[in-house]
């Protein structure tokens, strides 16, 4: 039995009439996020993966988050380790949108779609998900077309990755996650610039490297973080002198240690002075007293 000939659900002004409403729909519905691809450095062939990977380019579009009653997931965990953010969200995005904002020929980002790793900043709520999954057909071929993408992200769990977008909301990231060398420096550390590298030649000839995240003048401290070596292997910073790659500053390390950012709302302190445990004989789960 054939379908009804005097309807067409392939026709392409049909097609492109429900994709305008889309489209109008997630602009008006939707919110401006900021999508940024992730570079590999150093791939892995074996796992098809990067743990040094990078963050320098982003692209700004309107997306509808599909979560209208809040971000889904597991929320708040409290574990052994702490608490955990486990939030999920689902975004929406246009095709056309897509092909015209981010896959276009004088952008260096030129993805025929969204890409599972890569991340977006949603403004709305100051975080950064992850996408785990692009869903390329849904909703499945209503007008014989596909007009949008749907993306499940989760929420982006920091992993010493480098950000230099020029979004300081995003590449803060780094100066609060990043594991970071807090080098005493025998001089100001003005001269050198934020972001650049500075590199150190070791006594065995093993040249160190790392990004100023962070300068102190008034302390003469440097911040350094994504530190590394050129042969490969594990190592640190020393005494002795750095040179910035971009200003060619240089500067005397005399003392070298690392940076702990301890948020004064965290209650480590208070937990630590209080007995969870106790061992007396009243206590029916503790080793009674033993005279």
């Amino acid at each position: 039995m054939a379908t009804n000939h005097y309807f067409n659900q392939g026709t392409t002004t049909e097609q492109l009439l429900y994709e305008d409403i889309v489209i109008e729909s997630l602009k008006i519905f939707g919110q401006d996020v900021v999508y940024l691809p992730r570079e590999l450095t150093n791939k892995d062939t074996i796992f098809n993966d990067d743990s040094i990977s990078k963050f320098t380019k982003y692209n700004k579009i309107e997306m509808y988050i599909e979560n209208i009653e809040g971000f889904d997931g597991e929320g708040d965990l409290f574990t052994k380790f702490g608490v955990e953010i486990r939030d999920e969200a689902s975004f929406i995005v246009s095709r056309r949108r897509w092909n015209r904002l981010v896959k276009s020929e004088n952008n260096p980002i030129q993805f025929y779609r969204p890409r599972e790793g890569d991340l977006i900043y949603l403004p709305l709520s100051r975080s950064i998900f992850e996408i785990q999954k692009v869903e390329t057909e849904s909703p499945f071929y209503q007008l014989k077309n596909l007009p949008v993408f749907r993306l499940r992200a989760s929420l982006f769990e920091y992993n010493d990755e480098d950000f230099d977008t020029g979004i300081d909301a995003i590449d803060t990231v780094e100066s609060v996650g990043a594991y970071q060398n807090a080098l005493t420096l025998s001089t100001t550390p003005m001269s050198f610039i934020v972001g650049e590298t500075v590199t150190q030649t070791l006594a065995s000839g093993v040249v160190m490297r790392g990004e100023v995240t962070e300068k102190n003048d008034s302390d003469s401290i440097l911040y350094i973080a994504h530190i590394g070596s050129n042969d490969g292997t594990f190592g640190q910073f020393t005494t002795g002198t750095i040179i910035g790659s971009t200003s060619s500053a240089t500067a005397t390390v005399t003392a070298v240690g690392e940076r702990n950012n301890i948020d004064p709302n965290n209650q480590n302190s208070i937990f630590s002075n209080i007995d969870f445990i106790d061992f007396s004989e009243t206590n029916p789960f503790g080793d009674p007293n033993i005279t």
